[in-house]
């Protein structure tokens, strides 16, 4: 019997990192893709066999195209699942953030989703059972003030997956997203933005939010990998991390305007 295949973008660190771990212990191999070539040393030195590594910038479709073809050559053509999870977050009003940062989130977070996409659909309309998964983020139930374009971004995603999931049907390939809370993730190491310097980052969230119980909780890493594990076994469109974040989400859906003054009351 063939073993089952998954290929990770943003493998190195955080969400990406938890879901080669879970998958590898589940018999499954690895193509773990980053643009960390430690991180991806570490990740290679820990499962030791069926994981092999790429360095490669999702930005750049002819590296990722690259990377995808040679993993799936050297486990026999099939790909059960492309997890598209590489992604940024740099923050601070539109205005005060350098647009190539702007460019630059846009191009990992969105482009790279598109590409990941693009170069593995040969391998997945041919691998009965197949997933394609993209990491959303809570950010795409309600636009986050200082994190625009990274809302942007998350909400394009969300709404990539809705078309894709129905235009992919066709060859019998799946397609969802997982829409994380505040995860305990180098992500929050992205830097915060005043008059076009750096004035921080958003490092401390994840501990501030540790102590909290409800949807804005800090959650682990193999939360978010769990619910990719999940999504390959079952047929939902959108996966929440934590689930609460579900609700949060209908609500917002059935009244974006209530919301936003939500939004606009809690900053006065």
């Amino acid at each position: 019997m063939e073993k089952k295949t998954i290929f990770i973008t943003g493998a190195g660190s955080g969400i990406g990192r938890a879901t080669a771990l879970l998958f590898h212990a589940h018999g499954w191999c690895i193509g773990a893709c980053d643009t960390s070539q430690g991180a991806l040393d570490a990740l290679s030195s820990e499962l030791k066999e069926r994981c092999s590594t790429y360095c490669a910038d999702v930005r750049d479709k002819h590296e990722l195209e690259s990377a995808v073809r040679t993993f799936c050559e050297e486990v026999g053509g099939r790909l059960d699942i492309m997890f598209n999870n590489a992604g940024i977050a740099i923050g601070g009003y539109f205005e005060d953030v350098p647009f190539e940062k702007t460019r630059d989130m846009v191009d990992i977070n969105l482009m790279g989703v598109l590409n990941g996409f693009h170069v593995s659909i040969p391998y997945l309309k041919n691998t009965v059972g197949s997933l394609c998964i993209s990491t959303s983020s809570s950010a795409a139930i309600y636009g986050a003030a200082g994190m625009a374009t990274y809302t942007a971004t998350k909400y394009a995603i969300k709404g990539f997956t809705h078309a894709m999931s129905v235009e992919l049907s066709r060859f019998g390939v799946r397609v969802a997203d997982v829409m994380p809370g505040i995860i305990d993730t180098p992500l929050w190491a992205g830097a915060r933005y005043k008059d076009g310097e750096v004035a921080g980052t958003y490092e401390k969230i994840p501990k501030l939010n540790a102590g909290l119980t409800d949807e804005r909780r800090t959650i682990a890493p193999i939360e978010v990998a769990r619910a990719v594990w999940s999504a390959y076994h079952g047929d939902r469109l959108h996966w929440y991390v934590p689930e609460e974040l579900e609700r949060s989400d209908k609500a917002t859906s059935a009244d974006y305007q209530k919301r936003r003054d939500e939004l606009l009351n809690a900053q006065k």
